[in-house]
């Protein structure tokens, strides 16, 4: 019985694993309380070495079934590796379907996991530390029932068909 739980671990760790292999970062910063404030601004900083890899860059968003809103607005600042501000722009994600309120992502109870592309394909332009920055714009503030805010950024895996 301990070696089939072994063997079913091994599986599960060796799948996740295989996962991950295309992504150059994956960070999340936990909202405490589940209260996002305007001044509470999550920062992803990480490193680019290959400026021929093509990368799609993703929001990663925690929230509970609470979140009284079907959308929410991020403000997204990049930083390159000149300190000049390279892109500064204001996105408006879903969340949950906006007549039903049926949740989108992946739940667990009144927990849902959304992963949402804000950049297909990008080409970073210089080798060197990038910095996100990220901010809700909601105009409530706290905005409440957020619990987590993530970046994850995988490289472009090209179709073998």
């Amino acid at each position: 019985m301990r070696t089939l739980q072994s063997i079913i671990l091994l599986t599960l760790f060796v799948g996740l694993a295989s996962c991950e292999k295309n992504t150059l970062y994956k960070a999340y910063e936990d909202i405490d309380d589940g209260q996002w404030y305007l001044n509470n601004t999550p920062t992803f900083k990480f490193t680019v070495t290959d400026t021929t890899e093509r990368y799609n860059l993703y929001y990663l968003i925690r929230n509970a079934q609470q979140y009284p809103y079907y959308n929410l607005y991020i403000n997204r600042t990049m930083t390159g590796p000149d300190p000049k501000l390279q892109l500064t722009l204001l996105d408006e994600v879903y969340l949950s379907e906006e007549t039903s309120g049926k949740p989108f992502g992946s739940g667990l109870g009144d927990m849902f996991d959304h992963k949402i592309v804000f950049m297909r394909n990008h080409r970073f332009a210089k080798p060197g530390e990038y910095t996100f920055t990220f901010t809700q714009s909601m105009r409530q503030d706290p905005l409440p029932f957020i619990m987590s805010v993530g970046l994850s950024i995988e490289k472009v895996v090209p179709d073998t068909q």
